[in-house]
């Protein structure tokens, strides 16, 4: 049996009742863990213990009626035994006595706690609590056991107890639970919220597949048409609950949207393919969602294929610190099936689960407010843009403002295309109403009036200005890190290193890891094989982190994200040197450094011999411009295959010092002829700049 099986039985709250299975000494993980029918029967003895009246004081014991029969027969039976015992003869009665074993005497302090009894006497918790059980008291494995119950547990157990006089001991704190953005509303104006769910995992490994299957099922018996219209959210529905699915899967979504500050997800269904197995964008997906902080749920798909091993992919995810139940983790896994529809009622139950343990809620008296998830302008219904409300109700009329975008809700959409009049906490809509289109992640919430969320607009995009004149460099990022480092009690180097090959990878963290300072630290957010892309760079931006490549360059929209964001991006052909600038960072200084300069990229479209430099590419020149003689890489799928010069730039028969963007030429460079088709020629120069 299941924890929160139990709990439905008790007709309790799984968080209690879990609560209460760890406080008995019973090992488990979360309210999905399961628990032997004995450990059951405790659980159960313990709340009935707790409903029966309390043992009555120390005193005179009541008497107690015994039939005429009974006590004649005892009578009898007392005036026969110093017969039997002088003769020697009357064995009828006599039980077979074993020798009593010697009890061991031990000194316990007043106040000692269950566990630390169990530790004493070397007892098992269990076993302790199911004395006190017996005698009418409870106390879990942290509380104290009671005084006047010490001496007989003891007893019971084989322990000559002594108690010496010691100060209770104090009650434990509480578990903090984690919890979502605190808007200040008094507890006793919150209610239950359905939680907001994204789905990750890597390509192809069923993430639609799955979702549509969920969306399939919740849908309304005879609805004509089923789904009509695709609004990037919508609920799904788990006996008087309803569960959040943000229907843009995709840890590129996700991060995208934490990196406007909008923390809006709950909780993250990692879908892992069981035929595959952990893949690159699996583990990117990790360590989004690690990064984020949220409780991750594993949907192991595909198991409706034979090559399935979902023993395989729970050992894998170890290897990236999930640890599943079934391997003695805390991390919830569910074998599943987008095709057949298989395991989806138990995912359900344990998205259920979850929220109702992290205690979801919201206040729905107040104006609304929440996070745009997607935008955009539409033929005939002009700007629109889904919503998830994360406080308060949303109305029909309202007035609101998303960033600096002005609107009054004209009409509201569910998922199914029909007009609603309001949307309570976790709900997501469709918005119509808006006077441009406002930008995914944008914080929205009800204005007073036209007027007033007009005025606020005008205001939030002169403050969004003024942010984008004083946003800072990545020179100056670090700058403003290194001063930290520097000053910090307590400093932490957060970085994320990719590398062009598993075994560079390795031999990476194993040197960082050794690297150390007092009170400092490095965190490796995430690593990965293979280019610098956007999703590093964004994951950098939500983690405050330094990107490291060795052998490996970002690409052309990695640049541009990092130059935007003012994201420090640093490439190293060198293991050594890569692991020194770590280290420099790392006690607040960096030494005198080369920093590069991109002149301008190409693209290779086709390749050609020739009797002077052996290869010619064909190039379609991207942005900047090629310069003959400057310093080029061939970059291949991000990694850094060749590092040298540009020997010679032609433009049709003729020799050119340069090709700016959007114009053909062919490129050779010097001793290396290796060039394919859709390799990335990135021309660039370097110079030395002086760093503290």
């Amino acid at each position: 049996m299941r924890v929160y099986e139990l709990a439905r039985e008790l007709g309790l709250e799984s968080k209690d009742v879990l609560a209460r299975v760890i406080d008995l000494g019973i090992d488990v993980k979360t309210a999905s863990s399961g628990i032997s029918d004995d450990d059951a029967a405790l659980v159960r003895l313990s709340y009935d213990e707790e409903k029966a009246p309390p043992p009555a004081a120390a005193g005179p014991v009541a008497p107690v009626e015994v039939p005429p029969e009974v006590l004649a027969a005892v009578v009898e039976e007392e005036e026969a035994a110093p017969v039997a015992k002088s003769k020697g003869k009357d064995h009828r009665r006599a039980p077979v006595v074993e020798a009593p074993q010697p009890k061991r005497a031990v000194t316990v302090p007043e106040g000692i706690t269950v566990q630390e009894l169990s530790d004493l006497i070397r007892r098992p918790v269990g076993l302790i609590v199911r004395e006190l059980v017996t005698r009418g008291r409870m106390a879990g494995a942290t509380q104290p056991v009671p005084t006047d119950l010490l001496v007989v547990v003891g007893d019971a157990l084989g322990y000559d107890v002594t108690i010496s006089s010691a100060a209770a001991a104090p009650e434990p704190e509480a578990p903090v639970m984690r919890r979502k953005r605190d808007f200040g509303d008094a507890s006793a104006t919150l209610v239950r919220r359905p939680p907001v769910v994204t789905v990750m995992g890597h390509v192809d490994h069923g993430k639609t597949q799955l979702l549509d299957t969920i969306r399939r099922a919740n849908v309304v018996a005879g609805e004509a048409g089923g789904i009509t219209q695709h609004i990037g959210a919508y609920q799904a529905q788990v006996g008087d609950h309803k569960i959040t699915f943000i229907d843009t899967p995709g840890h590129e979504a996700f991060t995208s949207l934490r990196a406007r500050g909008a923390e809006i997800t709950d909780i993250v269904v990692l879908v892992v393919a069981a035929n595959d197995g952990v893949m690159p964008q699996t583990i990117e997906a990790i360590n989004h969602a690690k990064a984020a902080g949220v409780p991750i749920v594993v949907a192991i798909n595909k198991m409706d294929l034979e090559s399935a091993n979902p023993h395989s992919v729970r050992a894998q995810l170890t290897e990236h610190g999930l640890v599943v139940e079934e391997l003695g983790g805390d991390v919830v896994s569910v074998e599943v099936s987008g095709l057949t529809g298989k395991g989806i009622e138990r995912l359900l139950e344990y998205l259920d689960l979850i929220a109702e343990l992290e205690n979801y809620s919201a206040n729905p008296s107040v104006p609304a407010s929440g996070t745009v998830i997607e935008a955009q302008l539409e033929t005939g219904r002009g700007p629109v843009a889904t919503v998830i409300v994360q406080r308060g109700t949303l109305r029909r009329g309202d007035a609101l403002v998303a960033g600096g975008v002005a609107g009054r809700v004209r009409a509201m959409f569910d998922e199914r295309g029909e007009a609603v009049e309001s949307a309570g906490p976790s709900a997501p809509v469709l918005v119509m109403g808006w006077d441009d289109v406002p930008q995914a992640g944008d914080f929205f919430e009800v204005a007073e009036d036209d007027r007033a969320a007009r005025a606020l607009a005008v205001e939030r995009q002169t403050a969004m200005r003024d942010q984008e004149l004083v946003m800072p460099t990545a020179a100056q990022r670090l700058t403003a890190l290194l001063d930290d480092l520097r000053t910090a009690d307590d400093a932490e180097l957060p970085i994320i290193v990719k590398a062009d090959a598993h075994g560079s990878l390795e031999a990476i963290r194993e040197a960082v890891a050794k690297i150390t300072r007092e009170a400092g630290s490095i965190t490796i957010v995430h690593t990965g094989v293979g280019g610098i892309n956007e999703n590093d760079v964004l994951l950098a931006e939500t983690t405050g982190s330094i990107v490291f490549g060795f052998n490996v360059r970002p690409d052309a929209k990695a640049r541009k994200a990092a130059e935007k964001a003012g994201i420090e991006v640093r490439t190293y052909r060198i293991i050594y040197e890569l692991l020194d600038d770590i280290e420099a960072i790392l006690v607040g200084r960096l030494a005198p450094s080369e920093v590069e300069s991109i002149l301008g990229s190409a693209e290779v479209r086709a390749t050609f011999r020739a009797p002077r430099y052996g290869t010619i590419a064909g190039s379609y020149v991207t942005e900047g411009e090629i310069v003959r003689g400057a310093r080029a890489r061939i970059v291949r799928n991000g990694v850094v295959v060749h590092d040298g010069t540009i020997a010679s730039v032609r433009r049709f028969k003729d020799d050119v010092r340069s090709v700016a963007a959007g114009f053909e030429c062919g490129i050779a460079l010097e001793g290396f002829r290796d060039i394919k088709e859709r390799d990335i020629i990135e021309a660039y120069e370097v110079r030395e700049v002086a760093r503290t």
